[in-house]
């Protein structure tokens, strides 16, 4: 091995790992340093591959974040349900290529692209901090060290779901039941067959265009019951920690160690999304959580939780960064 200049005899894979092992054991310390070092230079290397303004300035193309369709695992499975399984004619099958189909898979591959270029983005802003060790190569459930304990990075926004259980608990009616209730009362139109999202949307919109007394009462009523949940949330951190471990999907499941970056534009939560390309919002924040984090603090971030019956331990914590204006 060059960088440590330890001579390994063994020629099958499996029985190297077995002669470095016991090579590095009997000075741990002088080994985990090794093996820091020549992580940080690998990582460094790669840092220096990524052109982060061209990126950066790539991600700001992007003007809208919206899944076509339910991707509940794939397009995939998407397409072979609402299309090869349910289309029956030729004709009608070849005008949904031209239409559907292609905004499904446009929409789809955008979005992915957009998501996996972040994700990229915000490793990078993690992996220059002096605190953080990254792996070398691609490790199933594991992005970096921080102070030598590992997380698997997890970048998120306020679930729908629990944003539902918390608005309950603090006594505010669904919020997409008061926008409907106030649209009935002052005459605002929408399409009563579009997804929650695009209600909500059509909705707020018309009330903002109205712009009067009435109508700024209810965009203030939303906003102010938006911040309770917020403030909520941020005091109560791993109750929404252990909420996204119990709904994580089956095809995603782990216990792993994990940080929870959870992105809100508090402005519009709808355009949570653009905060994961604002590297001038995100920097500072994540440099000041870092700056702070020691491996003394690792106990007060176990928790348990239930899922398929079982009761299983890790430990997670949650970064919020919030865009207020």
């Amino acid at each position: 091995m060059a960088y440590s200049k330890i001579s390994i005899n063994a020629t099958k894979l499996e029985d190297s790992f077995v002669e470095l092992y016991y090579l590095l054991v009997p000075n741990v310390g002088h080994s985990l340093t090794l093996l820091d070092n020549f992580s940080n230079q690998e990582n460094q290397k790669l840092l220096n591959q990524l052109d982060e303004k061209t990126l950066v300035a790539d991600l700001y193309k992007v003007q809208s974040f919206k899944w076509s369709g339910d991707y509940t695992n794939s397009l995939d499975r998407y397409l072979v349900e609402h299309y090869v399984k349910a289309i029956s004619s030729y004709d009608e099958l070849i005008r949904k290529l031209k239409t559907d189909i292609s905004a499904d898979v446009y929409g789809y591959i955008m979005n992915s692209w957009y998501n996996h270029w972040t994700s990229i983005l915000i490793e990078y802003i993690f992996k220059k901090h002096n605190k953080v060790t990254a792996t070398v190569g691609q490790i199933k459930s594991l992005d970096f060290f921080v102070d030598h304990i590992p997380f698997d990075l997890k970048v998120t926004y306020l679930p729908h779901g629990y944003i539902q259980i918390v608005n309950q608990e603090l006594g505010f009616p669904k919020e997409i039941s008061y926008l409907k209730k106030e649209a009935k009362r002052y005459g605002v139109s929408y399409d009563k067959d579009a997804p929650e999202d695009v209600v909500r949307y059509q909705i707020m919109e018309r009330l903002k265009d109205i712009n009067t007394a009435e109508s700024q009462k209810v965009l203030g009523t939303v906003d102010e019951r938006r911040r309770s949940i917020l403030q909520y949330s941020l005091a109560n951190k791993k109750r929404l920690a252990t909420w996204l471990y119990e709904n994580q999907g089956p095809m995603r499941f782990g216990t792993e160690n994990r940080l929870y970056l959870v992105l809100v534009d508090n402005t519009d939560w709808d355009n949570s999304w653009k905060l994961k390309r604002n590297i001038d919002l995100l920097t500072p924040k994540i440099n000041e959580y870092l700056d702070a984090f020691s491996s003394t603090q690792f106990e007060n971030f176990k928790l348990d939780f239930k899922y398929s019956g079982r009761i299983y331990p890790t430990y997670a914590d949650i970064l919020f960064i919030v865009k207020e204006k």
